[in-house]
Parts: C-alpha cells; sequence; structure tokens
C-alpha cells in the first residue's frame, strides 16, 4: 500500500473516531439534558399544584377520599392525586421515574414525578407526568443527523487527505522517479534539485545526490582500475608467453620439458582468456562502447553457424534455423555477435550427442524474439537463477569453460536492452529467449 493512501486512511480513521466519540456524547449529553429539563418543568407543576390544593374541583375529591386525575387534551401530561396511609412525618422528597402507562387504551411513557403530603389530616400521593415521546424522536432524529454527519465527513476527509497526501508527497514521488527509477548510468545523474518546502524531502534528494556522487568517482576509478589491468596484466602474460614459445622453438628441450612448456602455456592463455572476458563485462557495463552499427541479426547467426559448424559435427548436432523475420538493431555489431555466440556455443557445450539446436523467431505487437533451443542436459531451478553469475560453471566434458559466457551475455543484453528469459528442464534441454525492443 502506497504512503499516500496509508497516510489518508491514517487520517480519517482518527477523524472518524472523534466524531464518534462527540456523537456519542451528543446522543448521551441530549437525553440528560432532556431529561433535566422535564424534572425542572415538573417540579414547578407540584410546586403549582400544591397551592391550588383548596381550590374547589380538587377541594372536593380530597374531602371525599377520592381519586384526582387531570390529563390535558393530548395526553401528553396529567396529574394524579392518591389517599394514601396516613404518616405524619412525610418527607418532602420527590422521586423521579420513567414508566409506561395506559392512558385511554393506548401506552405512553412518562417522566414521572412522585410526592407525598399532608393535607387537612390525610396524607396524599401526587404523581405529575410528561410524556417523552418527544424526547425519543429527537433522539432518533440526532442519531440519523448523527449518522449523516458522519457518513459525509468520512467521504470529504478521505477526498481531502488524498488530496493533501498527493500534494504533500509529490516532491517525494519525483525525487523517486528521476533520481532512483530512471538513473541507468550514474555518470548522467541528474543533480537538479526538486523543488520543495519539506525538509525530509530536501533531506532525502540532498543524500541521493551525495550518493551517487561518491558512485560516480567509484566509476571513475572503476575505469581506470580496467585500464590499468588490461596493461599491466595482459602485457606481461603476452610477454611471458613469446618467451615460452621462443623457448620452445630453439631450445633442445626433453619431452617433460616440453610438456611443462606446453601446460604453462596453457595456464597462460586460460588466464589470458579469463581477464579478457572480465574486462569485456566492466566495459559493456560503463558503457565504453557504442552503438552506431546495424545489426542484421539473421545474418550474425548465419556467421556464428558457419563458425561453430565443425564443433557441431564432432557431437553430431542437428541445427535447424526457422528464422523467418529480416530484423535490425542499433548496436554494438561485435557485441551482438559475441552475445549469440556464447548462447549458441553453450547450445553445443552443454549438448547430448547425436541432440539438436534449433533457432526460431516471431515478431508480435511491436516485439522481436528470438528462441535457441537445445536438447541438452538442461537445468533445475536453482541453475537458471544463478545461471547469470560469474564463473558459475555447471557439468561439462569442457575443459575451457571459465563460467563466464552466460555473465557476458546479461551485461550485453542490459546494454541494448534486450530482455534474455531462460526456461530449461533437467534432463530435457534449454530455451533461451531474447526480446528485442521495436526498433526497425
Amino acid at each position: 500500500m502506497k504512503l499516500q493512501v496509508k497516510l489518508a486512511l491514517y487520517n480519517t480513521l482518527t477523524k472518524v473516531a472523534i466524531i464518534l466519540f462527540t456523537g456519542l456524547l451528543i446522543l448521551l449529553s441530549i437525553e440528560k439534558i432532556s431529561y433535566n429539563h422535564i424534572e425542572v418543568r415538573l417540579e414547578d407543576d407540584k410546586e403549582e399544584t400544591l397551592k391550588s390544593l383548596s381550590s374547589g374541583d380538587i377541594n372536593s375529591f380530597l374531602s371525599s377520599q377520592k381519586v384526582y386525575t387531570d390529563y390535558n387534551i393530548l395526553k401528553e401530561e396529567y396529574i394524579t392525586i392518591t389517599p394514601a396511609i396516613y404518616n405524619a412525618d412525610v418527607s418532602n422528597a420527590v422521586k423521579f421515574t420513567t414508566e409506561t402507562r395506559k392512558v385511554d387504551k393506548n401506552m405512553q411513557t412518562y417522566r414521572i414525578l412522585t410526592h407525598h403530603f399532608n393535607f387537612n389530616g390525610h396524607t396524599y400521593k401526587l404523581e405529575i407526568g410528561e410524556a417523552i415521546e418527544s424526547v425519543e424522536e429527537l433522539k432518533s432524529i440526532i442519531k440519523k443527523f448523527t449518522l449523516l454527519v458522519l457518513f459525509i465527513a468520512l467521504v470529504l476527509t478521505l477526498i481531502s487527505d488524498l488530496v493533501f497526501t498527493k500534494f504533500l508527497l509529490a516532491p517525494f514521488y519525483k525525487i523517486i522517479d528521476r533520481k532512483l527509477i530512471r538513473v541507468n548510468d550514474p555518470m548522467n545523474f541528474d543533480y537538479e534539485k526538486i523543488k520543495t518546502t519539506t525538509q525530509d524531502f530536501e533531506l532525502l534528494d540532498d543524500s541521493i545526490s551525495s550518493l551517487m556522487k561518491k558512485i560516480s568517482n567509484l566509476f571513475i576509478l572503476e575505469k581506470q582500475f580496467i585500464a590499468n589491468v588490461s596493461h599491466e596484466l595482459l602485457t606481461p602474460i603476452s610477454i611471458i608467453s613469446s618467451r615460452l614459445e621462443n623457448v620452445l622453438l630453439h631450445e633442445d628441450l626433453s619431452e617433460g620439458s616440453e610438456n611443462k612448456m606446453h601446460a604453462s602455456l596453457k595456464t597462460l592463455n586460460r588466464l589470458k582468456s579469463i581477464i579478457n572476458s572480465l574486462l569485456l563485462i566492466s566495459k559493456v557495463e560503463n558503457n565504453q562502447f557504442d552503438k552506431a552499427d546495424v545489426v542484421m541479426i539473421a545474418g550474425v547467426v548465419k556467421e556464428i553457424h558457419e563458425e561453430l559448424e565443425d564443433r557441431m559435427d564432432e557431437k553430431q548436432l542437428k541445427f535447424t534455423n526457422h528464422l523467418k523475420y529480416i530484423y535490425s538493431i542499433q548496436g554494438n555489431r561485435p557485441l551482438m555477435h559475441t552475445l549469440l555466440f556464447n548462447i549458441i556455443n553453450n547450445s553445443i557445450k552443454y549438448n547430448n550427442i547425436k541432440g539438436s539446436i534449433t533457432i526460431s523467431d516471431d515478431f508480435t505487437d511491436d516485439t522481436y524474439t528470438i528462441n535457441i533451443t537445445d536438447t541438452g542436459a538442461g537445468m533445475d531451478q536453482k541453475q537458471i537463477e544463478s545461471a547469470f553469475n560469474r564463473f558459475e560453471k555447471f557439468d561439462t566434458d569442457e575443459k575451457e569453460s571459465y563460467g563466464l559466457g552466460l555473465a557476458i551475455v546479461k551485461s550485453i543484453t542490459a546494454f541494448h536492452d534486450i530482455k534474455v528469459k531462460i526456461n530449461s528442464v533437467k534432463g530435457k534441454g534449454t530455451s533461451v529467449k531474447l526480446i528485442f525492443n521495436h526498433q526497425a
């Protein structure tokens, strides 16, 4: 989940929690305030009723010890005075309860004040009730209104937070895009600062730029090291090889000495080949080659087939060329030759006697692909994952394998923006797919 969405959700949830708490507080407060207001009114009605005890209607009921009852027109309020057991020390306290009473066959809930008093030597119980239906309706309306406000607040909060966080994080995503995702070559890094008022993003921008400067300096040192290695290692190896060859030609040596000389020359040539391969990988990765050639893929494959035909004949391999398209790529021809040579050479190296090698192509949706398939030993998933690692060697009878062929393939494909995929089944063979961007 993106940081922008996480921030928006967090802000929304916290605000929803606040709104819920506020809504609940309002509901509880409304009920308490309403009941307090009703109770104050009931207290006033009680005082007025007690003052009216000597009036004609009430006094006649009390004198005959009958129950006095009075309802208003809508039955929202009522007063009852009921004779009770005489108690000379009757308390002046009042009690409030909420009860349901049946009035004219209709059940209604009232907030009721109950009070005992003495009048003319008798004790009476006074009840004054007020319907609370309006309070319940008010609570229902407030509840619905609170839910509506909550929903609207939730939507508005989510939208506003998404918009704000998008605006807030825009410099961050620019930094990621321009200074990390789009960076293919540290030597061409864009050091222009991203405009932002957020100090954290400024620090991130400066840190990435500083890191890229260090990487660029290391790249320059690596190129210098490569140049030094080329001179300091290859030149002495060539000199030693020449001297050993001269000794073999002009000196009278025993058979044992000649064998040792040949073994030394073979070791030097092996070392020279490894150094040349590593130098090639480093130069490709440092973009020290141009891409000025128009490379015809089918032509390169034909050349490689002619070069390796003798090796195929030795293993009695059947070579099938199913290339149908005339496709060209803007790139470096020697590197493309090395790329295809290493793949086809591996198809020979790891193939079985009397096996086959098939090269086919396809052109769909502006994408050109080549498949080089063999019927060799194949690889398991672990071997496929490490196939492009340097010095990764598999079981083979080939004594001159250094484990650098596919590492070179990986570097050259990355240099030409070509994707390479390996599909293989142990014991059944391997298929290497090259996926080209449309250029011709």
